[in-house]
């Protein structure tokens, strides 16, 4: 069974070798692996066994391959959002529409002219279409991008304060998405549309569930349409404690919900595949604030093995992940381990990485 067969099969609730594995890692962690393993950082996804490639085409920390090395780095994308390298990633440092009137927030212009060049990031994935299951990310789809023009404590406040301008810039966020999705489906042979908007902290939503149906849902619901007309299922990304609209979700036809912050409010991965599991499939689930980080080997094996067991014992629907960016501070060998207990040995991974320095070097056995 290869790794499209795979992922098809655990979204079918069909029978499957072993689970499905989809794996973030915060940049140092995937070079401290991809340097032990001796291959290069862009085929360690390949290495390790994952079973999903896809890319961000929507803004992102690192759009069009900008990742500064060094701290205080900064450039300013497309979007006019200036972004600078603080800890592991490029964060948010300037707003466009920060300072703007309401007359120069609908003024905005998003930049659609760059709809081609924002697609060719699909086009090193798309190279491994023939075996592993491919995704195309068109997220932030709403809310979080309007936020990420405008700031976020600005864009909350505007939810009560002016809630035209907010409905207004949602739809217009998601327009932006919509696009990307048609043109990102028409272009490419994907197996699902990815979205998201992050609407959720620690403990709670950011806003009321009741503005989410009011001001985000609708417009999602048009991204999420575009895959479902596509035959594609979809999946869905938000931080944080999203339990409160996850009945929502379902009922727009949200396929996969990820990532499963297990340590927040309402967020056990098992209890929630009891209760929503028939509905939804789900990705995430493995702790990275204190289990990967400062677990021992054994704990993370047991947790994991506790985590697939309770979330596949029905008949699938769970594709193992991190519940985020897997942290710097993580020891290799509890990635290791957390790897063995998806049935994925280190010698597999090991031996993968061999045919790989292979091929890098142009030999061949």
């Amino acid at each position: 069974m290869n790794s499209k067969q795979r992922v098809k099969a655990c979204l079918n609730r069909e029978p499957i070798d072993r689970v499905p594995i989809f794996m973030w890692f915060q940049p140092s962690t995937a070079k401290r692996l991809a340097e032990l393993l001796e291959i290069p950082k862009h085929r360690l996804a390949e290495a390790m066994g994952d079973d999903i490639r896809q890319t961000w085409v929507n803004n992102n920390y690192a759009m069009e391959g900008i990742v500064h090395e060094n701290q205080g780095e900064s450039h300013v994308d497309d979007w006019g959002i200036r972004w600078v390298k603080e800890g592991e990633f490029n964060q948010i440092s300037g707003f466009p529409l920060g300072d703007a009137t309401v007359e120069e927030v609908l003024e905005y212009r998003f930049p659609t002219d760059r709809l081609d060049s924002l697609l060719a990031l699909m086009e090193p994935v798309m190279e491994y279409q023939d075996d592993t299951f491919i995704g195309v990310d068109v997220s932030p789809c709403v809310f979080e991008m309007y936020w990420r023009l405008r700031g976020l404590e600005q864009a909350i406040m505007e939810i009560a304060e002016n809630p035209d301008l907010v409905d207004a810039m949602h739809g217009r966020c998601a327009d932006f998405a919509v696009a990307l999705s048609e043109a990102s489906l028409e272009r490419f042979d994907v197996d699902w549309l990815w979205t998201g908007d992050d609407v959720a902290g620690q403990t709670n939503l950011v806003m009321s569930p009741s503005s989410w149906k009011r001001m985000v849902q609708p417009h999602l619901q048009r991204v999420v349409d575009v895959g479902k007309r596509a035959g594609l299922p979809v999946a869905y990304h938000c931080c944080g404690a999203v339990r409160r609209i996850i009945p929502d979700l379902i009922e727009m036809g949200i396929d996969v919900l990820n990532p499963i912050q297990c340590t927040c409010p309402g967020m056990d991965p098992i209890e929630l595949k009891k209760e929503f599991g028939a509905e939804l499939a789900f990705m995430g689930g493995v702790d990275t604030q204190h289990l990967l980080p400062h677990g021992t080997v054994d704990e993370v094996r047991k947790a994991t093995a506790r985590l697939v067991e309770g979330m596949t014992s029905d008949g699938g629907g769970y594709i193992l992940a991190a519940s985020h960016t897997v942290p710097p501070e993580t020891p290799l060998e509890n990635i290791f381990a957390m790897y063995h207990e998806a049935g994925v040995t280190r010698e597999m991974i090991y031996d993968r990485a061999a045919t790989i320095r292979c091929e890098e070097s142009g030999k061949s056995y």
